[in-house]
């Protein structure tokens, strides 16, 4: 990410909102948002006994309109509203005040299990918070703390309900997805539920600044579908309806949609979940590679970790380069990077790599200690290279 280029990551929970994240470091700063009112007229809207205008009979929309109204009112009933309640202590006034905030997600299961985003229900750590989940049926439900991974932003809640009222979400795949496909964001920004927005896939494998410091979340997928806060966990659909990924950040300068948004890829997701179901965390292998130039033909490595597995073993990503000027009377330094003798990663395990997340599922696939063979180019030269993997 360029220092010139000030992106502010929104995190989409409505009772959350990052502010401006700089190329760096910088810690993120959260301010609470209420949207009561918001919530208030959406269930005025609900309960209302005015009489409600019919649905235009099918052969009254265009094959466009057709399609929009299948992937809703086939994906909206699986999708949740989260609302949190976080008891704050004031320690100046020694008072206790309570933030709110909401959310989105998706059923993912008949047992009750949902995915949403980590940023929703963080800081959920006692009984004095409260998470509360509502569904399409308009039935309430407290919900339970399954499991989560911060650093790419995944949770798993579980409410009791009757198994009739679930309705599992219909999942992709995030492998194969194009730019310039039409995708749709369901969920609750600002408090509303049941919103659907549409637009195209802007681009794929995009990298944004991890709630673990340090850390980066790879792969996401750009979207101009409009996100706001309280879309964060909700589902970005594919046009059968298939949750393709979820909902996570958007760049702007105001907190508000500016048209880029992102969404972690459905395969991603997937790739964990049984883990955050039966563990509550992920152990995951660490390779010592932290970031890769997808070709059509492999994967160039661009960074690799010093110290790490892939450093011990020879791996060698791209160079940087810092040669001094002098331009007129002054001296400078020019830093250029060298991409002429970075390795390709063509395979792993003799599993043929295409994608970024392909290669890093790909990697937590296996635990800390087990060793995986690493098939690269090097100088025109196919060679095999054994490393044993570390914990993450």
């Amino acid at each position: 990410m360029k220092r010139t280029n000030v992106i502010a990551l929104a995190a989409l929970a409505a009772g959350m909102a990052i502010g401006d994240w700089l190329a760096g470091n910088e810690e993120a700063s959260w301010q609470p948002w209420k949207p009561a009112a918001a919530q208030t007229a959406s269930v005025a809207a609900k309960s209302t006994s005015q009489p409600v205008a019919a649905a235009a009979p099918a052969t009254d929309l265009t094959l466009d309109e057709q399609r929009n109204v299948s992937v809703y009112e086939t994906a909206n009933r699986s999708v949740v509203n989260i609302d949190t309640t976080i008891v704050q202590r004031d320690e100046f006034w020694m008072l206790q005040r309570q933030a709110e905030g909401s959310g989105s997600g998706a059923v993912i299961d008949k047992q009750g299990h949902i995915v949403t985003n980590y940023h929703v229900i963080d800081g959920i750590t006692d009984l004095a918070q409260k998470i509360d989940v509502t569904l399409a049926s308009n039935h309430t439900y407290p919900a339970t703390y399954v499991g989560g991974d911060k650093e790419h932003d995944i949770a798993i809640l579980k409410i009791d309900a009757p198994a009739e009222e679930l309705f599992p979400i219909s999942m992709g795949a995030s492998d194969k997805l194009r730019v310039g496909q039409r995708v749709y964001a369901v969920g609750n920004p600002f408090g509303w539920d049941g919103t659907m927005t549409t637009g195209i896939i802007s681009s794929l494998n995009r990298n944004l600044p991890s709630r673990v410091p340090g850390r980066e979340m790879h792969s996401l997928i750009q979207t101009d579908a409009a996100m706001n806060p309280g879309n964060s966990g909700g589902p970005l659909l594919d046009s059968s309806a298939r949750m393709i990924g979820m909902c996570v950040a958007i760049s702007s300068r105001t907190g508000k949609n500016s048209g880029i948004g992102f969404a972690i890829p459905i395969d991603r997701i997937r790739s964990i979940l049984p883990e955050l179901i039966n563990h509550g965390h992920v152990v995951r292998g660490d390779i010592g590679i932290s970031h890769v130039m997808e070709t059509g033909n492999g994967l160039i490595v661009a960074r690799v970790t010093e110290g790490g597995p892939a450093a011990r073993a020879g791996i060698k990503g791209f160079r940087v380069v810092v040669q001094r000027r002098q331009r007129g009377g002054f001296t400078f330094n020019e830093t250029t990077i060298d991409r002429s003798q970075a390795d390709r990663i063509v395979a792993v395990e003799g599993e043929e790599m295409r994608t970024g997340v392909q290669f890093q599922d790909k990697i937590w696939s296996h635990k800390p200690g087990e060793t995986v063979t690493l098939t690269i180019v090097r100088a025109g030269r196919q060679l095999e290279v054994p490393l044993t993997l570390e914990g993450s």
